[in-house]
């Protein structure tokens, strides 16, 4: 049955095409957030007002969520169809809804799509879209496909959700690099995302296991694949927090430093049964992460409260 719904080579392209909801699923609208909220973050603390910018900082969070976030679902899926096949049967390609090759196609046109979105928004959104889209490729597609070592992979997709965008939309809208301490924070935040995509990985060990995806739940196991993802979680929170109060900001380092100790008790209950509760942390642990994100990114902005 599997092997009937993944067979490729249709007469031709056009004969079958996916329904609209088939492509949308495919993109994986329930991805989009983490850069989008990044790049959010990127704009306030550029601290510059966005009126007369707003079509800037609108095109610049579809590009980082539909766009090329939605690039890395596409090309995801469609190099991981095998693996979807035991892990989620029910995704597009594996359940036949995206036949033939048009899981490949749209993920060559939502990557042409993305760099012509980003060159309209100038140089240094395209440069970066160009990394984001390169390491989308890299993930999953073979020779490199990073996500066979759960080390290279997660790293690529953290740095992709968190640290790029705020990075991005800060350059976007002030035409200059962000200065240290916003690349210092943007950074932490990305290393701290290393532990949320661990945790991610959770719910396809059995798959991954069988075929060959070393992920850092199936190298380490999943009791210390746990402790791993929440130690690479609270330690970069908890460093931002110290480098904001040291700025001069003690009452938003505070609140960061207060997010991490609730997150702190939810990891508790976490390490009783991470394969089980993985999915749970990830919706209430990773709601508290970006709210730190937010937080600090108040506190970077020049018009907030630091000198």
């Amino acid at each position: 049955m599997i092997s009937q719904r993944l067979k490729l080579g249709s007469p031709s392209p056009w004969a079958t095409m996916p329904s609209p909801l088939a492509v949308l699923e495919l993109l994986k609208p329930i991805t989009w957030f983490p850069p989008m909220w990044a790049y959010g973050c990127g704009l306030i603390s550029a601290g510059v007002p966005l009126a007369g910018s707003w079509t800037v900082a609108v095109a610049g969070m579809l590009l980082a969520g539909p766009m090329v976030c939605g690039t890395s679902q596409a090309v995801n899926d469609w190099f991981d169809r095998h693996v979807d096949a035991l892990n989620e049967p029910g995704r597009p390609i594996p359940s036949g809804r995206m036949p033939g090759r048009w899981g490949l196609y749209i993920a060559v046109f939502w990557t042409v799509a993305s760099l012509i979105l980003a060159a309209a928004l100038g140089l240094i959104a395209l440069a970066a879209a160009a990394c984001g889209l390169i390491l989308a490729w890299a993930y999953s597609a073979p020779p490199l496909r990073l996500k066979r070592n759960g080390w290279w992979g997660n790293s690529a997709v953290a740095l992709c959700y968190e640290g790029l965008p705020w990075v991005t939309a800060v350059a976007v809208l002030t035409s200059a690099l962000p200065d240290w301490r916003t690349m210092a924070i943007a950074m932490l935040y990305s290393v701290g995302a290393h532990g949320i995509m661990t945790l991610n990985d959770f719910k396809s060990i059995d798959g991954d296991r069988q075929m060959g995806v070393g992920s850092i739940p199936v190298r380490l196991g999943p009791d210390r694949a746990a402790r791993l993802a929440c130690a690479v979680m609270a330690v970069p929170q908890t460093a931002a927090a110290v480098l904001l109060m040291l700025w001069g900001a003690p009452v938003i380092g505070g609140i960061v430093i207060g997010l991490v100790l609730v997150q702190l008790v939810l990891m508790v209950r976490l390490l009783g049964n991470p394969r089980q509760l993985a999915p749970w942390y990830n919706a209430t642990g990773v709601s508290l992460y970006v709210l730190g994100m937010l937080a600090s990114a108040f506190a970077l902005s020049r018009s907030g409260v630091l000198p």
